[in-house]
C-alpha cells in the first residue's frame, strides 16, 4: 500500500474537496461532492453528534446516492451549511428527482467550535453562506489545517485541524477527510509524537515516530465536556451497496480510535461517512471489504495527525498549534 499522488481524499477520481472559512469567528466548513452522485453510509460512535439528513443513510432507505456531504463548525448554527450547499447545487439542476423537481440530498455533520476565541455575536447565521462558498471552491487540490471544517477545531492541548489522506490498495484507491476537535489528545503525553506514528507514510506528519517512553496511566487533559466532537468521511472508488458502505464506516473508527486518545466519549459526537464511487466492481465481496477497512481506518489515522499538524498560527488563539509547540524541540 502506498498514499495516491496527492495524498489527499481526491486521489478518489471523481470526488472534490471546497473549503471556506470566517477568520473573525474562527470557524468554518468543507464540502465533498462529486462528479455524479455516490453512494454514502454513517456510523455513529461518539455520545453527542449533530447531522443532517443522516437517517436517510441507513441502507433500508429509499434514497440510495447523495449529491454531496458537509463538514462543517458551528455546533447546532452549522447544520445550515448544508442548505447553502443544496440551494447552490438545485441552481446547477443537481439532487434527486421528484416529479418536475429535483432535490439536492446533502447530509452534514457539526462540531462545537464556538468557544475558541472568535467573535460569535453575529447578526445571521453564516452558515449557509459559508456552505454555498465552499462548493464554489470544490476542487482536487485544498489546504489543509486551519481551514474549511478545521478552522476553529481544538483538541485538547492543542490547535485541531483539517487533515487528509488516500492509499492504494490493490486496484482501489481509499481516502479520508477529518475535521479534528476532540475532546482528547493526539499526541502522546507531553511530547510531540503522535498516536498515529506507526501508520505514518514519508513524514507526512513530522516523521517523528512513536513516543519513546509514555506511561499510558498517566493523566490525561481533556477539553470542557461538550466542546468537541471528530467528523469524518471515508471514500473509496470501489462499487459499495449502502450496507456495505455502512460496514466501511464502521471500520474506519478504528483509525479514530487509534490516532486520539481517548475517543467515542459522551461529550464528543464522533462519526464517520462514508461514501464509494461505483467505479470498480469488487472481485471478491468479502476479501475486499475487509481491506477497504483496513485501509480506511489507516487513512483516518493519518489523516487526523495530518489535521493537527499543518494547522497555522491566528490571532486570539486559545491553544497553540503542534509546529508552535513542538517543531523546535
Amino acid at each position: 500500500m502506498q498514499p495516491g499522488p496527492r495524498n489527499l481524499i481526491t486521489d478518489v477520481a471523481g470526488l472534490r474537496v471546497g473549503n471556506a472559512e470566517d477568520a473573525h469567528i474562527k470557524t468554518g466548513c468543507s464540502v465533498l461532492v462529486g462528479d455524479a452522485p455516490f453512494t454514502a453510509a454513517l456510523h455513529v460512535m461518539g455520545g453527542a453528534p449533530g447531522t443532517r439528513e443522516t437517517d436517510l443513510l441507513a441502507p433500508d432507505k429509499t434514497v440510495q446516492m447523495v449529491d454531496a456531504l458537509v463538514l462543517s463548525g458551528g455546533s447546532a448554527f452549522g447544520l445550515d451549511a448544508a442548505s447553502g450547499v443544496a440551494d447552490a447545487l438545485c441552481r446547477q439542476g443537481r439532487g434527486f428527482p421528484v416529479g418536475d423537481v429535483v432535490v439536492p440530498i446533502v447530509p452534514g455533520a457539526i462540531l462545537f467550535d464556538l468557544i475558541n476565541g472568535g467573535n460569535k455575536d453575529w447578526d445571521e447565521n453564516p452558515y449557509k453562506a459559508l456552505g454555498a462558498a465552499a462548493l464554489e471552491k470544490a476542487a482536487e487540490s485544498f489546504p489543509l489545517g486551519s481551514a474549511g471544517a478545521g478552522t476553529g477545531a481544538l483538541v485538547a492541548d492543542l490547535k485541531g485541524g483539517l487533515g487528509s489522506a488516500s492509499l492504494q490498495i490493490g486496484p482501489y484507491t481509499v481516502g479520508a477527510l477529518v475535521a479534528v476537535n476532540a475532546l482528547g489528545r493526539v499526541t502522546m503525553g507531553e511530547t510531540g509524537h503522535f498516536w498515529a506514528a506507526p501508520y505514518e507514510f514519508n513524514a507526512e506528519f513530522g516523521g517523528l515516530g512513536p513516543a519513546p517512553k509514555f506511561d499510558p496511566a498517566a493523566p490525561t487533559p481533556l477539553k470542557g465536556g461538550g466542546q468537541a466532537t471528530t467528523i469524518a468521511i471515508v471514500a473509496t472508488d470501489a462499487s459499495l451497496t449502502q450496507a456495505q458502505a455502512t460496514r466501511l464506516a464502521v471500520a474506519a473508527h478504528d483509525g479514530m480510535a487509534r490516532a486520539i486518545y481517548p475517543s467515542h466519549t459522551p461529550m464528543d459526537g464522533d462519526l464517520v461517512f462514508a461514501t464509494a464511487t461505483g467505479a470498480k466492481p469488487l472481485t471478491t465481496a468479502e476479501t475486499d471489504l475487509l481491506s477497504l477497512g483496513h485501509g480506511a481506518a489507516l487513512c483516518l489515522s493519518r489523516a487526523i495527525a495530518s489535521g493537527v499538524y499543518h494547522a497555522t498560527t491566528a490571532p486570539d488563539d486559545l491553544l497553540p498549534t503542534w509546529a508552535d509547540r513542538f517543531a523546535k524541540s
